[in-house]
């Protein structure tokens, strides 16, 4: 009987043992059903005057081929921004990709060419009338703390959000511009590198905006010159262009209308700044624009987070396998 009654004892540890071990197994994270959660896709919308210069298409496609970015609209910025509407939205149609939203501009005077309108009136009228600007706003009443604004185009838009409603503009979580030169300024056309600072396009074209944006408060991430003169060479074009894809199609049309050589790919960067920060490492700075544009460093508390060196390997290297791919 003593015998019996310890043999019981042993079976009934030796049962719990292996209900612990157990347990264990399926909780330690080195179990083979575990797997890695997730992040989110980040909310944004991009503000653009695509249609001028071809790297707004680069960007655009970019984002839109980056499964780490919730697209929650596109507005149009600078010039005839109705033109702009229509040429969005004919990309999204082409691409799969109608149901984004978007939302037309403040329509300004511009002097830059829009090289890219014949491809554009081939576009749909737009669906609807909307107005970037309340638009704007009400994503962010809708997401508080979760948009990230991208900004590749003078900054009239931002401002008038600013104007209309500045408590709302201030839970943007961020605003990553393509704006400034800290630096360096416009590179030679043959890529000649430039030391001194330029006022820069998106800057310079509407200074007044640009500065309510820099005291705005919100947290805001500068990709300028220094940073973004990433040149599209011949080869790079011609691997883009033979992949045959709908947005590869539709990226060799407006390059062809656009009716240059080499593309500098600005704004790709303040989008690639969004989903890989490691592309274009930042400092704070405290910038201030002058009269005629420039971005000046000044004394003060930081009022940006400015990248002034990347490389462009890397950020090729990041950027043409997504462009090359079929969207998803």
């Amino acid at each position: 009987m003593l015998i019996f009654c310890k043999l019981r004892c042993i079976g009934m540890l030796v049962a719990a043992l292996c209900t612990v071990v157990v347990a264990a197994y399926r909780l330690s994270p080195a179990a083979p059903s575990a797997e890695p959660a997730k992040s989110p896709a980040a909310h944004v919308i991009i503000d653009t005057d695509i249609g001028d210069d071809i790297d707004d298409a680069f960007a655009v496609s970019l984002a839109l081929n980056s499964p780490e970015l919730e697209i929650d609209g596109i507005t149009t910025a600078w010039g005839d921004t109705s033109l702009r509407v229509r040429l969005v939205e004919r990309l999204l149609n082409l691409v799969g990709r109608a149901s984004i939203p978007v939302a037309q501009g403040i329509v300004t005077r511009s002097k830059v060419p829009f090289t890219q309108a014949r491809w554009a009136e081939g576009g749909p009228e737009p669906r609807q009338q909307v107005d970037a600007v309340d638009f704007l706003l009400r994503q962010i009443r809708n997401h508080p703390g979760e948009i990230t604004l991208v900004t590749i185009a003078p900054l009239t838009n931002v401002a008038a959000a600013i104007d209309r409603d500045p408590e709302t503009f201030r839970r943007v979580k961020r605003v990553v511009m393509m704006g400034g030169s800290i630096r360096r300024g416009y590179d030679g056309t043959d890529g000649q590198f430039n030391s001194d600072p330029d006022p820069e396009y998106n800057v310079a074209s509407d200074v007044g905006a640009a500065r309510k944006l820099l005291s705005s408060g919100v947290p805001i991430f500068m990709m300028p010159l220094d940073a973004t003169q990433l040149r599209l060479d011949q080869a790079r074009r011609r691997g883009l262009f033979a992949s045959g894809t709908p947005l590869a199609s539709a990226l060799a049309a407006l390059y062809g209308q656009w009716g240059r050589q080499t593309p500098v790919l600005y704004d790709a960067m303040a989008v690639a700044y969004v989903i890989d920060p490691q592309l274009c490492p930042v400092r704070p700075l405290h910038v201030e624009v002058d009269e005629r544009g420039y971005t000046r460093l000044g004394p003060g508390t930081a009022n940006v987070s400015a990248c002034l060196a990347s490389d462009a390997d890397q950020f090729f290297g990041f950027l043409m396998p997504r462009l090359e791919r079929p969207l998803n």
